[in-house]
């Protein structure tokens, strides 16, 4: 190869390389943007599974040592105890269930914290919910509900 030839290969190159690299990285969703994602589907399978009754459901998307305070200051704490208490809150509380996501925010790359407006339809309460979450094992898990009642 003459030098002209390798000279030209170099300048398109030059070229190329740039124009591919920021082609792939405007497609490729970043890591944090994935696990928005991810924790955003998983407060919603959470919402759905409470609206549906389904404990087995719930129980799959806490961590072991889950743990929930709610509005009525009652302090759930583990697996079993939210699980339970979400049954009994969802059967004297039957409206579906809301949560608005307002902002996700990593404290690590296997810590998030969620927070969001949370409402129970037929109740003019307004609410506001914080969910811990914690990746165990490659997925997202909740690990503790905080929700109040702003004044």
């Amino acid at each position: 190869m003459t030098r002209r030839a390798v000279a030209i290969l170099i300048r398109m190159w030059c070229i190329i390389l740039p124009i591919v690299a920021a082609s792939t990285s405007l497609f490729a969703q970043t890591p944090a943007a994935t696990d928005e994602t991810a924790v955003r589907s998983l407060i919603q399978r959470y919402i759905d599974a409470r609206d549906a009754r389904d404990e087995r459901t719930i129980a799959a998307l806490l961590t072991s040592d889950a743990d929930q305070y709610t509005t009525g200051g009652d302090w759930r704490r583990g697996r079993t105890a939210v699980v339970g208490g979400t049954a009994r809150s969802s059967k004297q509380n039957p409206g579906d269930r809301d949560i608005d996501i307002r902002s996700v925010r990593f404290i690590t790359p296997d810590v998030a914290i969620a927070d969001g407006h949370y409402a129970i339809a037929g109740s003019d309460v307004r609410r506001w919910t914080t969910i811990v979450l914690r990746r165990e094992a490659g997925e997202w898990r909740i690990s503790a509900i905080r929700n109040m009642a702003p004044r």
